[in-house]
């Protein structure tokens, strides 16, 4: 039996929705149990205006007790007190320093293994700097969170499940994990420095290597750069950042049983640069970058016109392709799967899938939003946790 745990997002996105449709609105094997972590008020709410059940409530003192395959849990229910997320300390080149959405981003910033606080429970959060955290049991706000509206409180209550979630799975309660969609502006409003789950989950996990992975149809995209400026993205390719995109993807590749081993590596500039006259990325940085990924025997291909490389990909050229920055590998996934893609993040020593989508405020409370998306993370979580992740040591 698999217990898959999906955190509901941001309140007054469409993470509550899509879950539900999800788990309501498909046939799921006997073998998976579910936990919905997040708020029963939202989830309420969601399940009245679809028409669906509303999960049964779990808790940790009686987590043995899944008379129901699909459960709620509020983990704020189980807390005395609840963590701050702010201030997280990060270690640069032998000098501690409190993290920044910049210094997060950056590569060379190996994060410490989080100072751990324990509450009664027994569940592990990120240490916390402040004395308190106003959150946790302010039920009250609940009744004030409105679909399509978001802010501080919303960004709390989406990181506390986050964390609750993740805590399960390294303590082995969870077997995989399925994150709704956040939004970066509430999780800014809440004080957290990361600019996005992955950074967030990377520092929850203590794990220093990690990418993005987009899956959609035959394509397998691996993110050099991630929710970053356009502006900003030459500056960010280093060689470094390069050969650990690919590495992970090359490991991803075995875990997820693809035969094609052989990985494309977009260029960044039109026609690859044209040897220099419309770009030097490509002689500075890429080339060089490949090089050494072939000596270590890795099977790569690069830099490749990104107007060519998605087409060979789909002939089956390439078992995945490695974009150099964001809506350039998205770009073409989302053309052929924009309702089926997901996100998986590698380098974790947990499975993490997600939609990929946003919270879409636009259409969040309307009950218009496609579930196929998540549908397709959970497969995808459910499979993976079936196998060896290479990144775990419990593997």
């Amino acid at each position: 039996m698999q217990t898959i745990a999906i955190t509901l997002g941001d309140p007054g996105g469409i993470g509550p929705e899509v879950a539900l449709k999800a788990l309501y609105q498909n046939r799921w094997p006997a073998t998976l149990r579910f936990v919905l972590i997040g708020s029963r008020t939202i989830l309420r709410r969601q399940a009245a205006q679809l028409r669906l059940p509303l999960p049964p409530t779990w808790c940790l003192a009686n987590e043995n007790n899944f008379s129901s395959r699909i459960v709620n849990w509020e983990p704020e229910r189980d807390l005395k007190s609840g963590p701050a997320v702010a201030g997280q300390i990060f270690h640069v080149g032998g000098v501690l320093r409190t993290a920044t959405a910049r210094s997060c981003r950056s590569r060379r910033i190996a994060p410490l293994p989080p100072k751990l606080t324990t509450d009664p429970a027994g569940l592990k959060f990120l240490n916390i700097e402040s004395s308190s955290w106003p959150y946790c049991h302010s039920f009250e706000r609940h009744l004030k969170w409105r679909p399509g509206v978001t802010g501080k409180t919303q960004g709390q209550a989406a990181a506390l499940w986050i964390q609750a979630a993740v805590s399960g799975c390294m303590a082995g309660r969870f077997d995989a994990l399925v994150t709704g969609p956040i939004c970066k502006q509430s999780l800014r409003l809440a004080g957290l420095p990361f600019p996005g789950h992955t950074e967030f989950l990377a520092a929850l996990t203590g794990t220093h290597s990690f990418a993005m992975m987009l899956l959609g149809g035959p394509l397998r995209v691996v993110l050099v750069t991630r929710h970053l400026p356009l502006a900003k993205v030459p500056g960010a390719i280093s060689r470094t950042a390069i050969q650990e995109a690919v590495q992970l993807g090359s490991q991803a590749l075995s875990w997820l049983g693809v035969k094609q081993k052989t990985v494309g590596i977009c260029a960044l500039n039109p026609h690859a640069g044209d040897d220099g006259i419309l770009g030097r990325e490509e002689i500075t940085t890429i080339r060089p970058a490949l090089r050494a990924l072939r000596r270590r025997g890795l099977a790569v291909e690069g830099p490749v016109p990104g107007d060519v490389i998605f087409h060979q990909a789909l002939q089956g050229r390439y078992g995945a392709v490695v974009a150099m920055y964001h809506d350039q590998g998205l770009g073409p996934l989302k053309m052929i799967a924009f309702e089926e893609g997901v996100n998986l993040t590698l380098g974790l020593p947990i499975v993490r899938t997600s939609p990929d989508h946003g919270t879409a405020f636009d259409i969040a409370g309307k009950g218009v939003a496609h579930a196929g998306s998540m549908v397709a993370a959970i497969r995808l979580a459910a499979r993976l946790a079936r196998r060896k992740n290479p990144w775990s040591p419990r593997s």
